[in-house]
């Protein structure tokens, strides 16, 4: 969901803060000792998880899962009750514990009720929106024009794009003339009816999706349309295919991967970088004049800029923001090639991930000038952008690191951050960071 990161970190805590507070005041005997504070919160963290319980579907509402609501309840309710046979005792009736338990279903529900009903007023007030148009009009227009127009799923429907001409106030020109219009609109997601475009047609805007970070959603008819990628929804009765589908889009899968980048950025900073910094800095000061860091701007997340650090291990030069390193880069710093061949230089892009510019594990951010260069002779090179960039990634741990010599370095570098893009586990991440560990260990030479 757009700009819906804090949702799942907010309603957990109100969850576990409603949790202890209510246990703390009604039941304090058998609330206070560590076992019974450990005890309630593990399980409810466990049983939500089993359950899905902290989905954030842009369509969601109020009854969409209630039943898995109810679930947790019951689930819960025997965790909660099977506490006492843990402890051994119960200085508290079963009717009054009953009482606290069904007091804390209804603060619980009552929260579920305010969340809902404060987002639906945010977004009938424009927050939280995404603007959306259809290409073709068939009969699934008018049902999926039922969802764009509820405002409490944020939709902003522009219009739609047919080569039948029509007098509707929502028509907005034939389907050629959308490309253009999807660019200078600021479009966010492009709904495409398979029955009104031809097969060819679908491909070219499935490969112009994958090159301009736009989001593109297939409603489905018999094209026999196939991706390794995709995942499909039901917009009310309408199926809807999206074709560039992630893990990361899922649950809260982008937050565990986010909790993860600051636990371990963290350790490498306190760890690694609070006395490797000063032990660089002196270093580079007997090798060569210049600063100990480097820092250069490169596109990270939806082609954003951002300034990326390294500790420098080259001369300073005015070509540094153009010239890529090259094998035996004259400029490389006898320092800096030690550096470089160990991947310490690299080592500062931890604060990067600790402020949120980048992962642990994406796909390596390129300088701006190579992103321009790229995306138009690369197919499907802005995909990578839809990831935040990586200090390490499935493409340099495979081999495809250091200068780009060959059309294949690219291209190959690209198919496997889409790849990770589409296949994303933490068991993933922890497997390249390993194998980075190994290869730097090792000293690979690099380049880039």
């Amino acid at each position: 969901m757009k700009n819906s990161y804090f949702i799942i970190p907010i309603s957990l805590l109100v969850h576990i803060a409603t949790l202890n507070l209510t246990f703390y005041i009604f039941t304090p005997e058998t609330y206070l000792n560590v076992f019974s504070v450990v005890y309630l919160n593990v399980t409810w963290l466990v049983i939500t998880h089993t359950l899905d319980f902290y989905p954030t579907a842009r369509r969601e509402g109020f009854m969409t899962y209630l039943n898995n609501f109810f679930r947790l309840f019951f689930f819960y309710a025997l965790a909660y009750f099977a506490l006492f046979a843990f402890l051994g005792y119960n200085p508290y009736s079963i009717d009054y514990l009953l009482g606290v338990y069904v007091l804390i279903c209804v603060l619980l529900t009552l929260y579920r009720s305010l969340f809902f009903w404060a987002r639906d007023k945010y977004r009938t007030h424009g927050g939280n929106n995404v603007n959306v148009v259809v290409i073709g009009r068939d009969k699934n227009l008018k049902k999926i024009r039922h969802v764009f127009d509820n405002s409490n799923f944020g939709y902003r429907y522009l219009g739609y794009f047919d080569n039948y001409k029509s007098k509707s106030p929502t028509y907005l020109g034939d389907i050629q003339s959308s490309f253009a219009y999807i660019f200078e609109n600021n479009i966010d997601e492009v709904y495409c009816m398979a029955s009104r475009l031809s097969k060819e047609e679908v491909k070219q805007l499935m490969s112009i999706a994958d090159n301009s970070l736009k989001r593109i959603k297939i409603i489905p008819d018999n094209k026999e349309l196939i991706s390794r990628a995709m995942s499909i929804e039901l917009y009310d009765t309408v199926p809807v295919l999206d074709l560039r589908a992630s893990p990361l889009e899922l649950q809260y899968s982008e937050r565990v991967k986010r909790i993860f980048d600051i636990v371990f950025s963290s350790l490498a900073i306190v760890c690694v970088l609070s006395w490797l910094t000063p032990l660089v800095f002196i270093l580079l000061k007997i090798d060569s004049k210049g600063p100990l860091f480097f820092r250069q701007k490169r596109h990270g997340v939806n082609r954003k800029t951002f300034w990326c650090y390294k500790f420098r291990s080259m001369t300073q030069s005015d070509d540094s923001d153009t010239l890529m390193a090259t094998k035996n880069d004259m400029r490389i710093t006898r320092l800096g090639r030690i550096l470089r061949k160990t991947s310490i230089d690299e080592l500062p892009q931890f604060f990067n991930v600790l402020i949120g510019d980048m992962s642990v594990v994406g796909p390596r951010p390129h300088m701006e000038v190579h992103t321009q260069q790229y995306e138009t002779s690369v197919d499907k090179y802005l995909v990578r952008h839809f990831l935040k960039p990586g200090i390490t990634g499935l493409a340099q741990v495979k081999g495809y690191r250091g200068e780009i010599v060959e059309r294949s370095d690219i291209v190959n570098r690209v198919r496997y951050d889409i790849f990770y893009l589409e296949k994303w586990s933490l068991w993933l991440d922890l497997r390249i960071i390993f194998n980075t560990i190994t290869n730097a260990v090792k000293g690979e030479e690099r380049a880039y």
